[in-house]
């Protein structure tokens, strides 16, 4: 199940950099964080349901590897995401 339109442009508007900016690393970033936080819900009810969960840690090594990228391209960029999206580090 993907996200709706309204939730990901919501997204999308929070996070982009400039009013056409749709694939920052920023946008990429707080979507799978969406998606992640959505999943991680989802297996507190269904926790057998492992297909799902190998998407899962197909997304969450994806955001490690964009936020890895963001870290070493834009430090303070880096930061201010990790503190907008309540992630550790």
């Amino acid at each position: 199940m993907g996200l709706e339109n309204a939730v990901k442009s919501d997204i999308v508007k929070q996070y982009q950099g400039h009013d056409r900016d749709t694939g920052s690393s920023e946008v990429q970033i707080a979507l799978l964080t969406n998606r992640i936080n959505y999943l991680t819900e989802h297996f507190r009810t269904h926790k057998k349901d492992h297909h799902s969960r190998h998407g899962l840690l197909k997304m969450v090594s994806r955001r490690r590897r964009l936020l890895d990228y963001l870290h070493r391209v834009n430090a303070d960029g880096y930061r201010s995401l990790l503190g907008k999206l309540d992630l550790r580090k």
